[in-house]
């Protein structure tokens, strides 16, 4: 189905061009687009027309036109009658769209199997029969990128971003929940990662803009095969879960980026809350003062070098080996051997992904 956006932009269009006022209405005289100044009453007349076997008729000073799908009526177009074009006119914008309901309906066909493709919907034998049917390269590179947005749901961001992405017409640019915008991008041979990247910049853009709220984005990896769609997609969807819990200060987040992240994140969470009992003896590493933490990040963003951490923390380098020998006591593991850095390392990416999980669960 046409959106009745798209209906009144196209009539207010040959409106523009041909002078002559025009209307969408459904079977049941119901006004979709209109560019008539005044309220029409169309009830009567389209029940009339609708029994009538004729495609077009004239109605009370109206020139009333039918639009097709396949063999059922889907629209009715009237035309004002004032001019002696308005009939070639009619006819014009009639052909109009019923071709863009060829097309919108060749999208929604497209649609549908791209979202059973993602899905996991379809038997591989059936992807490459359909793909083939509906012309689509089953050999073509992709990836699959994700918007996430409160506001994803609206119709009106999704035609958003179809619209600036309209020139590229191998893409699919579609949604299967509530939760976020896909686009099934098209890869030339030469494109990579860092082209990638610029288009999921666009798109962060384009739906900030949209809907004035804060939007993130993610994606997967290119792909070579159209049955491998759907692993793209299930790794742009891990790339936002994973990002929400570590990467809580980018709006964009790779797959390839995640690393040790993407690894917890499919841990069970008995398994973990073993580790830190094991490692910790029941305490929690998050439980630590805001001063101690502050210096155990700081520390792994210097990549455990003393002397550049404390020039950063504006202490002593002395201090900070006092402060490092103290959580040595309390912990048993000394943050200045590698081995123990990585186990405290995981063991903070850990309590941060059970404390997600539990706030999940109560939301």
């Amino acid at each position: 189905m046409i959106s009745n956006q798209i209906l009144q932009s196209t009539i207010e269009g040959l409106k523009g061009i041909t002078r002559v006022e025009l209307a969408v209405i459904d079977v049941d005289g119901k006004v979709l687009a209109s560019t008539f100044k005044e309220t029409i009453n169309y009830h009567e007349a389209a029940a009339s027309f609708t029994q009538s076997p004729a495609d077009s008729q004239e109605i009370s000073g109206y020139q009333f036109f039918k639009v097709y799908d396949e063999l059922q009526i889907e629209y009715i177009l009237v035309a004002q009658s004032a001019t002696e074009d308005s009939y070639t006119v009619g006819k014009i914008a009639a052909f109009q769209i019923q071709n863009l309901l060829i097309a919108y309906k060749e999208r929604f066909d497209k649609d549908n199997f791209i979202k059973n493709l993602i899905l996991d919907n379809l038997l591989l034998v059936d992807i490459y029969t359909r793909s083939q049917k509906l012309r689509i390269d089953a050999e073509a590179r992709r990836i699959v990128l994700i918007a996430e947005t409160p506001s994803a749901k609206e119709v009106n961001v999704l035609e958003s971003i179809r619209t600036f992405f309209k020139s590229r017409t191998k893409d699919f640019i579609t949604a299967v929940d509530e939760k976020g915008i896909i686009i099934v991008r098209e890869l030339a041979a030469n494109e990579t990662y860092e082209d990638v990247d610029k288009a999921a910049n666009q798109l962060l853009e384009t739906v900030n803009k949209q809907t004035g709220t804060s939007c993130h984005v993610s994606y997967g990896t290119i792909v070579g095969e159209i049955r491998e769609v759907s692993r793209s997609y299930k790794e742009a969807r891990m790339a936002l879960d994973v990002g929400r819990i570590f990467f809580d200060d980018r709006n964009i987040i790779a797959y390839s980026s995640l690393g040790i992240g993407r690894l917890i994140y499919q841990l069970p969470i008995p398994l973990c809350k073993m580790f830190i009992r094991e490692i910790f003896d029941g305490r929690s590493p998050d439980e630590f003062d805001e001063e101690t933490l502050m210096t155990i990040n700081k520390f792994f963003e210097n990549s455990l070098n003393v002397s550049e951490t404390s020039r950063q923390l504006y202490i002593h380098r002395n201090t900070l080996v006092y402060r490092l020998d103290k959580l040595q006591k309390t912990t048993g593991l000394d943050l200045r051997v590698f081995e123990d850095a990585i186990t405290f390392k995981i063991a903070l990416m850990v309590v941060k992904y059970m404390r997600y999980m539990e706030n999940e669960d109560r939301g």
